[in-house]
């Protein structure tokens, strides 16, 4: 598959602008053979062709060994020119129009989805960071707080809120959204099914570096020439991944038991155990009712965190008021440089407990597929923000009368007569902010799954409303199982948060990364910019991580290792699948058998419809052949499908199916690929997926015959065309094409094996002077038959072996490793719901 990506890649440099035609213009150009007989089939041989046409991009490996004549017609109708899936509105935005209603609801829904995380930091941030750095004087006090603040500003307004959400893919947040969206302005993607015609989708909206920026021009040009540079931005995504699902573990841990652990301020008898014990039953509670969904749940905890909010702002101005004022010094940034002077290694230290106040970051940008940027944006900047300054302010506040006890700086804090009332709204505060980073896991977790980077699961759609709110039960119950583990092994609230600190500046390094891509490639904006936002985010998050990593030896090791295993899991997957496409493209059968076997392809074809599922976009599947020689008989009607995912958020319902024949007519054989975006809803059962499958196939058929009654028409001047020897082409993207050779623009040598007759042909077809209407009759008459006979789904279930000779390590992890996630992940044919009486499987193993 390396040679293909490098063959297509120079293809797609030597058509120039021939590449960029587009097929729903109202020309199109297509090649002819010596004979004057246009290739309209697909017909690639032992090639991963996809069809002859320029309009497709000239997929196929093989242009350069083509005697072929380049002419102008009609349209072509295949892939685009089915109108399949016609949902009026169905990729209509839920969040256009916005009420004054709607928008309070959102905000609200957006407190309880997406803030919960960064909300309940002042829980536990001081208390960490003073465990790490104890206080000896007030000035202490003022250059952590001042830390605090500026943190504040730095990473969740200015870096997230200002800068990382704008990268969003359409409204999806995330490390594999920012992935998709490079991938879609540079050849990048080490997914091996991708084909040219897959950027035409309209939801792809690219912009084309221009002429006049060179630099970008220069990165996509490198990124695409180096199979380096492509495997290095995989793994800093996988990576990244790792650590979102790590701190879907951490952050219900460390916010469920730093708020059980007030009951000490009330009650000091209470010991620790007892704290665990209440944190297990919360987390159970938890992750229980997660099922239910985010616009049901998000509905009941948005008017809780406002309150919550609201009280964090309340306490801290009566701390200002009560104790010391002059707290708000701490504005000036100069107070972080004495925090420094004095003591470096110890403000040093202190930085794993201040990253804290930023938690939460990351969930804003992956829970963006929930809510509207500009809800995210106003409810943070007009209400989160200043009430964590507040929170945070008034604790400071209190600690500079009463620094005897940093260790409960909040619940100590907390006015007479209001414990009991703040106990409780920060312990329901707590448990949102788990949902906060479970639900971001979530659309981690089906993006990666999407593109072949984590094993299918089971997802649950939450919401008939709201398209990407979704529940993964597998996910969910073993985030609460290592949750609980963690709570039960790590009791401590400081080694829990150092394990957050390793989780959550993973990530945020990770997002810098591919942001500094997205400015580079996509934005295109000053360099100055980019290498001032990259050095500068970049320094400092290395800064926060070589102080998180100075305490790992505290048992936050765990979670590190725990984000290992992950990223081990999403590499064998990924690269296991890879191995087993390439061989399957491999292993393909010949077109060359085809013609030799005939249309009835060497056995007896029974009336009826076979849709034969398999990964392949282009070519004949080897599970095929496996079919002909297992099956006593094969259906009258073959249709190769392959539901494959592309890298855009979602697939327009009038783009989801391509169509192309397979051989000439009388196999009655065609390839359909069903595509979808990684947030796109799969719900349709079987029969409703057939009766759309089906209806596009017949849209397909008529308009192909429409387009062949408009080419009989215009022979006549194609024939003026090709005779005129000082023409120009102009193709249908406006592109003018000069210097064309005389006699037939010969561009390269082909020539085209005899076709055997098509099966069933009728009269007229059989003399060679075929009545297009009763051509298209004939055809629908035997689709609508084929139909009325049942449709039956062939399932090729394709494993992967190791050779003998193979290495120990390959062997361990395809055999093995690889084998056993493959067999316990779910099946593609689970999503339809067929029912075994409609289903025909066979098992093939390669060797590879």
């Amino acid at each position: 598959m390396a040679e293909d990506g490098s063959d297509r890649g120079s293809t797609s440099k030597g058509n120039g602008g021939l590449s960029s035609m587009d097929s729903m213009e109202s020309h199109r150009w297509v090649f002819q053979d010596e004979e004057n007989s246009e290739i309209d089939y697909e017909d690639n041989g032992d090639d991963d062709g996809d069809d002859f046409t320029l309009q497709n991009d000239m997929d196929s490996e093989d242009e350069d060994s083509l005697y072929q004549k380049l002419i102008r017609t009609g349209p072509r109708i295949d892939s685009f020119g089915v109108e399949a899936l016609e949902v009026p509105g169905a990729h209509r935005s839920e969040y256009e129009d916005a009420s004054l209603g709607k928008s309070i609801f959102l905000v609200f829904q957006t407190l309880g989805v997406v803030f919960g995380d960064v909300g309940t930091s002042p829980l536990y941030t001081f208390s960490v960071m003073f465990s790490r750095a104890p206080i000896e004087t007030n000035a202490d006090i003022i250059g952590a707080l001042s830390l605090v603040l500026y943190t504040l500003i730095l990473i969740p307004l200015i870096k997230y809120i200002l800068i990382v959400l704008l990268a969003n893919d359409d409204g999806e947040g995330g490390t594999f959204a920012l992935y998709s969206l490079i991938c879609r302005h540079a050849k990048i993607s080490l997914l091996p099914n991708q084909l040219t015609s897959d950027t035409r989708i309209s939801s792809f909206r690219l912009k084309v570096p221009s002429a006049e920026l060179e630099r970008s021009l220069k990165i996509k040009e490198h990124l695409e020439n180096s199979l380096t540079m492509k495997k290095l931005v995989l793994v800093l995504v996988l990576a990244g991944t790792s650590m979102v699902i790590a701190d879907g573990v951490v952050t219900p841990a460390m916010s469920v038991i730093s708020a059980v652990r007030g009951l000490k301020v009330a009650f000091p008898a209470v010991e620790q155990d007892h704290v665990v014990m209440i944190s297990v039953a919360y987390l159970i509670i938890l992750f229980s009712v997660q099922k239910y969904g985010t616009s049901k749940v998000g509905l009941v905890i948005g008017p809780a965190l406002f309150i919550w909010f609201c009280s964090l702002g309340g306490i801290g101005i009566y701390n200002l008021v009560k104790h010391d004022s002059s707290v708000v010094k701490a504005f000036n940034p100069i107070h972080i440089y004495y925090y420094f002077k004095r003591n470096p290694t110890k403000a040093w230290y202190s930085l794993g407990g201040c990253l804290l106040c930023a938690t939460g970051s990351e969930a804003m940008f992956a829970d963006l597929c929930y809510f509207p940027v500009r809800t995210i944006q106003i409810t943070f900047v007009f209400l989160v923000l200043p009430c964590l300054m507040l929170g945070y302010m008034g604790q400071a506040a209190y600690l500079m009368d009463n620094y005897g006890d940093p260790q409960q700086a909040f619940f100590s804090s907390i006015p007479d007569g209001g414990f009991w009332w703040v106990f409780l709204i920060a312990n329901f505060a707590a448990l949102i902010a788990s949902r906060t980073m479970t639900t971001a896991t979530f659309s981690c977790i089906k993006q990666s799954s999407a593109i072949g980077c984590f094993p299918r699961l089971k997802i649950v759609h939450t919401s008939r409303k709201f398209m990407g709110q979704i529940y993964i039960p597998v996910i969910n119950w073993f985030l609460m199982a290592s949750a609980v583990l963690l709570v039960c092994c790590i009791a401590s609230t400081n080694e829990i948060g150092n394990a957050y600190g390793i989780a959550e500046i993973g990530v945020m390094m990770m997002t810098t990364f591919l942001v500094t891509l997205v400015m580079l490639l996509i934005w295109q904006i000053n360099i100055i910019t980019v290498i001032i936002f990259s050095f500068f985010f970049l320094g400092m998050e290395l800064l926060f991580l070589s102080s998180v990593l100075s305490g790992i030896g505290d048992g936050s090791w765990i979670i590190l290792l725990f984000s290992i295993v992950v990223f081990l899991i999403m590499c064998i997957w990924n690269y296991g699948s890879k191995l087993k496409y390439e061989t399957e493209v491999k292993k393909k059968m010949s077109m060359d058998v085809l013609r030799q076997l005939g249309c009835n392809l060497g056995t007896v074809r029974t009336p009826g419809i076979g849709l034969l599922y398999n990964e392949l976009v282009k070519g004949v599947p080897a599970i095929f052949g496996h079919f002909l020689t297992t099956l006593p008989a094969v259906h009258s009607m073959i249709i190769f499908v392959c539901i494959k995912y592309v890298p855009v958020p979602v697939v327009p319902q009038n783009e989801r199916f391509l169509f192309r024949r397979v051989c000439s007519k009388g196999y009655h054989i065609f390839r359909c690929i069903a595509r979808y975006g990684y947030k796109d809803v799969r719900k349709e059962n079987h029969q409703i997926f057939e009766q759309l499958l089906i209806e596009s196939l017949e849209k397909f058929i008529r308009r192909e015959a429409q387009e062949r009654q408009l080419e009989s028409d215009g022979d006549d001047d194609d024939s003026d065309f090709e005779n005129d020897p000082s023409r120009v082409l102009v193709g249908p993207n406006g592109s003018v094409y000069f210097g064309v050779p005389e006699g037939g623009n010969v561009i390269n040598q082909y020539h085209l094996p005899q076709q055997p007759p098509p099966m069933e042909a009728t009269t007229s077809e059989a003399s060679g002077h075929t009545d297009p209407e009763l051509s298209l009759e004939n055809e629908l008459a035997f689709l609508h038959k084929a139909k009325e006979s049942g449709v039956v789904y062939l399932m090729g279930h394709g494993d992967i072996r190791a050779k003998k000779e193979s290495w120990f390590i390959k062997k361990l992890v395809i055999n093995y490793f690889y084998a056993f996630m493959r067999k316990n992940c779910r099946r593609g044919i689970a999503t339809l719901s067929v029912p075994h009486t409609h289903l025909i499987q066979v098992a093939m193993t390669y060797m590879v």
